[in-house]
């Protein structure tokens, strides 16, 4: 699997911690899309059009909370960021949202929380035809629209 990981500055630590943990465990390859640039924004959109291209499989982006990054990389047409507070939240948004990043805050989870929430993510598949399948149409349907 390839992956594609960002964030802002406040969010370097917790990238880092990502990427090594996403090597251990054999999770995927990963290309780190930076976190100089203070604008979110910019690394969120790079990511976003990146996975949105099927360049890569999935992406991670990381800011303060997650909320920002989320709302930046969603502006993307494909891009399907979700905002993960939980394992839980991790599971449901690929399997029952198909999303294809998962947001997340350095400073609203612990690293031992992101880990959980990370591998989660990439290991939880869509599964199509499912009774999620029509509200997945439906906002796939609208984006392909705009």
């Amino acid at each position: 699997m390839k992956i594609a990981i960002g964030c802002d500055p406040n969010a370097q630590k917790a990238k880092e911690e990502i990427i090594k943990f996403i090597e251990a465990k054999g999770l995927g390859e990963v290309t780190d899309f930076g976190s100089e640039d203070p604008i979110y924004a910019n690394v969120a959109i790079k990511v976003g059009e990146a996975v949105a291209a099927e360049e890569y499989d999935r992406g991670i982006l990381i800011c303060g909370t997650g909320v920002g990054v989320s709302i930046a990389a969603n502006k993307v047409e494909g891009a399907y960021a979700a905002l993960l507070s939980d394992v839980y939240s991790a599971q449901r948004a690929r399997l029952s949202n198909n999303a294809n990043i998962a947001c997340m805050g350095a400073f609203t989870t612990g690293s031992k929380e992101r880990e959980l929430m990370v591998e989660t993510f990439l290991t939880s598949e869509f599964v199509p035809g499912c009774s999620s399948q029509s509200k997945v149409d439906a906002f796939v349907e609208y984006d392909n629209q705009r």
